[in-house]
């Protein structure tokens, strides 16, 4: 039986007593219709608290997107695959997204198998990090639902909505709503061009969804290093001399360009891609006879080709010093780390293939050094307008331990043994917390973004 609290003495209907319950004194019972409503009542409050509990424990959607058509395609494999195994699942609810090298985007279960390492491989290699050849687990991008993805916002939640292919309806297409990628937010892991060049933001910043990472000018930014050395020297940063060719212009007058470059600079000389990552495409000139065979090598990635002066000059090699920043309007330093590659230099098979090369954590470097390059990295960062996360990388004159700002990553690897996450571990962020104020900034940034007015 249910019961109301009334005052005993007070009169009932027709001026009589309230008969109170045996025992309890003041109490009289309810009526049938009144311990009904009673109970609604009650039921209805454990139906709200049980929703709002559960809204309270709902797990944040992150759609880890891997893979791409880039030179890198397989070293964001193995990032992905580490924050998949990482991030904290009592959190966070992943959906694996990939994308093949031919650029189709991939949604089933093999995804998330890939990502889980389960994918069976055979070649019998170990890899240290990715290996174009051999990365186990890639061909498995070629299977899968394959899906087109339009960039339109949706009026609830965030959420990609793709198209489905009909190969029977002579190329139609049909919208498939009930397909859609629900996402609160995307964490891509994409390293090099069509990834951490400003593309993929510009997808995700039309279909209005919160993303890990530099938006679309610091990515396109930091990915284009002749336009980043530009910033780096308005912003007053120190940078070694370097001289910006196009492909074009190598094709018309080869001889032409490599006496501009000999004017300009001495020997030995670094020639790169403008726009590519990893080291892929770089080579060292000693000498003239190396300098046209580099140019071409560094022009089958891109139109500009970069050519900067070595430093530390023919005997001695620079230091390669690298720190990680984290954050958007305020963002953080790390403690400095160094690269002592196996190889002359830094290039791709000494970051992901060969086992020479060694990382120093921390850098030997004095109080000072460390602290000047801690704020050359956050400055910049912020000559690029970058934000959730970067690495910047140092070189260090041998003789007179001069720091040149060399580049900004503005997706770098991202293993547990890469250097970023290396990097911040050393200075007391563990790996999955790393990966949770990413996701933290990343939303943040987004209701920065939501307060912006785009119509008058």
């Amino acid at each position: 039986m249910m019961f109301r609290a009334s005052d005993a003495k007070s009169p009932g209907r027709g001026g009589s007593s309230t008969k109170s319950v045996e025992g309890y004194p003041g109490v009289q019972p309810l009526s049938t219709r009144s311990a009904r409503a009673a109970a609604h009542r009650w039921m209805q409050c454990d139906k709200n608290y049980a929703e709002v509990r559960s809204a309270c424990m709902k797990k944040i959607r992150v759609g880890i997107l891997f893979g791409g058509r880039s030179g890198e395609h397989e070293v964001s494999l193995l990032s992905a695959a580490s924050v998949f195994n990482a991030i904290d699942k009592n959190k966070y609810e992943v959906v694996p997204i990939g994308i093949t090298k031919e650029g189709r985007w991939r949604t089933s279960a093999d995804a998330e198998r890939l990502l889980q390492g389960k994918a069976s491989s055979e070649d019998s290699r170990q890899l240290r990090a990715g290996d174009p050849e051999a990365t186990p687990g890639a061909a498995l991008l070629a299977k899968g639902e394959a899906v087109v993805v339009p960039p339109e916002p949706q009026r609830q939640g965030s959420s990609l909505t793709p198209f489905e292919t009909d190969a029977r309806a002579a190329g139609l297409t049909r919208r498939a709503a009930d397909r859609a990628i629900n996402v609160d937010i995307i964490f891509p892991v994409l390293h090099g061009t069509f990834g951490e060049d400003g593309t993929i933001q510009g997808l995700l910043e039309l279909a209005d969804i919160p993303y890990v990472g530099a938006g679309v000018l610091g990515s396109a930014a930091g990915m284009d290093k002749d336009i980043m050395k530009s910033l780096f020297r308005s912003a007053g940063l120190p940078i070694v001399k370097h001289v910006t060719v196009l492909r074009s212009e190598w094709e018309t007058n080869s001889k032409k360009v490599e006496r501009l470059i000999e004017s300009k600079l001495k020997y030995p000389v670094f020639v790169k891609p403008a726009n590519l990552g990893s080291s892929v495409g770089i080579s060292k000139a000693r000498q003239g006879k190396e300098l046209g065979p580099a140019i071409k090598e560094a022009a089958r990635f891109d139109r500009k080709i970069v050519i900067e002066r070595g430093v530390g000059g023919r005997k001695q090699k620079a230091r390669e010093i690298e720190c990680s920043v984290l954050g958007n309007d305020q963002p953080k330093a790390s403690v400095p780390g160094e690269i002592v590659p196996g190889k002359e230099f830094y290039d791709y098979t000494a970051k992901y293939l060969d086992e020479g090369s060694q990382l120093i954590i921390p850098a030997k470097l004095t109080n000072a050094e460390t602290r000047k390059i801690q704020e050359l990295a956050i400055k910049a960062f912020q000559a690029v307008d970058c934000s959730g996360l970067a690495r910047v990388d140092f070189l260090m004159d041998p003789k007179n331990r001069k720091i040149y700002v060399n580049e900004i990553n503005t997706m770098p690897g991202f293993t547990a043994i890469s250097m970023y996450p290396k990097l911040w571990a050393a200075s007391g962020l563990a790996y999955p917390d790393l990966i949770e104020r990413l996701i933290e900034f990343g939303l943040e940034r987004h209701r920065e973004k939501k307060k912006n007015q785009y119509s008058v």
